[in-house]
């Protein structure tokens, strides 16, 4: 590079050059010191029937990755993991951001560890954000009695886009941990709305936490999230904030005679409690395994296990056939060529859609 301030017009300024700056990496470190040892489908389903801790944390991981090579790997786990699921108890906890789930779960989950004994498996989903897709994961910072506790496990995830509050893998997660012999498992959400209902579809009892002055009955009213809730508990209900809270499960408890009987015959309870003291954990742990005992009775227990693996057949397929459309490389370099024709407003969204479509189903009829 060259310094004119060197030259002779520029006697008594001079510039050295500088030196070669040296690479930020150890060249002594070898790459293959810390390369993490990939183990085979017998000895992580071994070590997950043994309840080893780290090796269901390489199993979920194996589960949440979109390599290939790994969700082929991840299936194989799945299916001999099979035969040693579905004996857990799955509550699902929604509630709007900021009514208090974190904060519940350790205290519900320190409550029926210590009062009923076994394991619990904590899946706490976290929202992605939109731009850089990242994900904090820090609902655990906020779990300080279950994190520490022996016979707990916490697994939080992102939501990687995925709607209804639940990550896509969290199925799946499901079976993994009841297979390591967790016999309780909490689904936290992202902090859904009215709409976003995955989470039903794979737990057995779904508790809505609120917070009084969320809305009034009209409110309570309306179907979505408060339809599929087979209980509700109203948060923060300690201090000055008793009388709220009160009024505000009673506007829960009118709104609910406007929602027809559930399939399960079970009644809607509504409760109030605080997160941060523990009043009214026991008596939602009570109510909890009330609605258990009942479901059980009538068979609705097992009817909405068959229908929730139903309903995650269909959803496999569907995202099944996504994958299968974007990675087709037809797809793929006539997708750019649509997108430019929509963007310049040559074709309309519909008109570009419908003919990928096309171009996609007769590869398929081609090929057969």
């Amino acid at each position: 590079m060259e310094h004119p301030e060197n030259s002779e017009e520029f006697q008594g300024l001079q510039v050295n050059k500088g030196i070669v700056q040296p690479s930020s990496i150890n060249p002594y470190l070898n790459p293959h010191r810390f390369k993490r040892r990939e183990y085979t489908v017998e000895e992580i389903v071994n070590g997950l029937l043994k309840g080893d801790v780290t090796m269901l944390s390489q199993a979920i991981t194996l589960v949440e990755s979109m390599i290939p090579e790994h969700q082929e790997k991840a299936q194989q786990v799945i299916e001999k993991c099979l035969p040693y699921a579905c004996s857990s108890v799955r509550i699902g906890i929604s509630g709007v951001p900021g009514a208090g789930k974190s904060t519940s779960i350790d205290q519900f989950g320190l409550h029926v560890l210590e009062r009923y004994g076994g394991k619990l498996a904590v899946l706490a989903i976290d929202p992605s954000s939109e731009r850089s897709k990242g994900s904090i994961l820090g609902d655990k910072t906020r779990m300080e009695k279950l994190a520490v506790h022996p016979k707990a496990f916490i697994r939080p995830s992102p939501s990687a886009g995925s709607l209804g509050g639940v990550a896509r893998k969290t199925r799946e997660t499901i079976i993994l941990c009841e297979a390591a012999g967790y016999d309780k498992i909490f689904v936290e959400t992202v902090g859904v709305g009215q709409s976003e209902t995955a989470c039903h579809s794979m737990v057995d009892f779904f508790l809505l936490l609120q917070v009084a002055g969320t809305g009034d009955e009209l409110q309570g009213i309306k179907r979505g999230i408060m339809e599929i809730s087979d209980a509700i508990v109203i948060n923060k209900c300690d201090g000055d904030n008793v009388k709220r809270c009160e009024m505000a499960a009673q506007n829960f408890r009118n709104a609910l005679h406007f929602f027809p009987m559930p399939e399960s015959g079970w009644q809607r309870k509504v409760l109030t409690y605080s997160g941060f003291y523990g009043y009214g954990v026991k008596e939602i742990w009570e109510m909890i395994f009330g609605y258990f005992d009942f479901v059980k009775k009538n068979g609705y227990f097992d009817y909405r296990r068959h229908e929730q693996n139903k309903y995650w057949m269909y959803e496999t397929i569907d995202n099944a056939i996504r994958n299968s459309f974007y990675n087709d490389p037809v797809i793929g370099n006539l997708l750019k060529t649509m997108e430019e024709s929509v963007q310049n407003g040559e074709k309309t969204s519909f008109v570009a859609a419908h003919r990928l479509l096309d171009v996609y189903f007769d590869n398929l009829k081609s090929g057969f």
